[in-house]
C-alpha cells in the first residue's frame, strides 16, 4: 500500500466527503429503495433498480475514499519556509512565452484540482517547479510542448 502526500486541509476535505457520502447520501439512498419498493413487484421496478444501482455507485465511492484516506500522509505543510519550492508551496510564476501571470500550489493527487489552482505534486508543471528559486526558470515538458516559466514568488502557509 503505497502512502500518497496530502495536506492537513486536502485530508480534511475528503474526510468531510467520506462523511457526507456515509450519512446523507446513505439515508437518500435508502429512503429512495424504501419508496421504490412501496411500488410493488421489484422485478419490473425501474425506480428500484436505478435506487439499487446508485446504492452500488454510493458504496463504491465510500471504499474509494476510506481507501484514499487510509493512504493519506499528511504533510504540515505550515512548518515548511525557505527559498525552493517543495510540496505545498504556492508557486506564482510568468509563462515567458505568454507573460500570463498564474498562481498554484503544489499538492497530493488525492486532492488536486487545476480548476482551483491545486496542481498535484506528479504533474509536469510541479515536478518542473520543485527545487527552484525566485527567478529561475523551469522549462516543462507538457502536451503542447516545451514550456518555459519563470517563478517570481514562493509562498508558504
Amino acid at each position: 500500500m503505497d502512502r500518497m502526500p496530502i495536506t492537513r486541509a486536502g485530508y480534511e476535505r475528503l474526510r468531510e466527503g467520506l462523511k457526507r457520502l456515509k450519512t446523507i447520501d446513505r439515508r437518500e439512498v435508502a429512503n429512495l429503495i424504501e419508496v421504490a419498493r412501496s411500488h410493488g413487484d421489484l422485478r419490473e421496478n425501474a425506480d428500484y433498480d436505478s435506487a439499487k444501482e446508485r446504492q452500488g455507485m454510493l458504496e463504491a465511492n465510500i471504499r474509494d475514499l476510506e481507501d484514499k484516506l487510509a493512504r493519506a500522509d499528511i504533510i504540515d505543510v505550515s512548518r515548511h519556509n525557505g527559498d525552493r519550492v517543495v510540496f505545498g508551496a504556492t508557486v506564482t510564476f510568468i509563462d515567458l512565452d505568454t507573460d500570463e501571470v498564474r498562481s498554484l500550489t503544489i499538492v497530493g493527487e488525492l486532492e488536486a484540482d487545476p480548476t482551483v489552482g491545486l496542481i498535484s505534486v506528479a504533474s509536469p508543471l510541479a515536478r518542473g517547479f520543485i527545487g527552484k528559486r525566485v527567478d529561475d526558470v523551469a522549462l516543462v515538458q507538457t502536451p503542447g510542448g516545451r514550456k518555459e516559466y519563470e517563478i517570481t514568488v514562493i509562498a508558504f502557509g
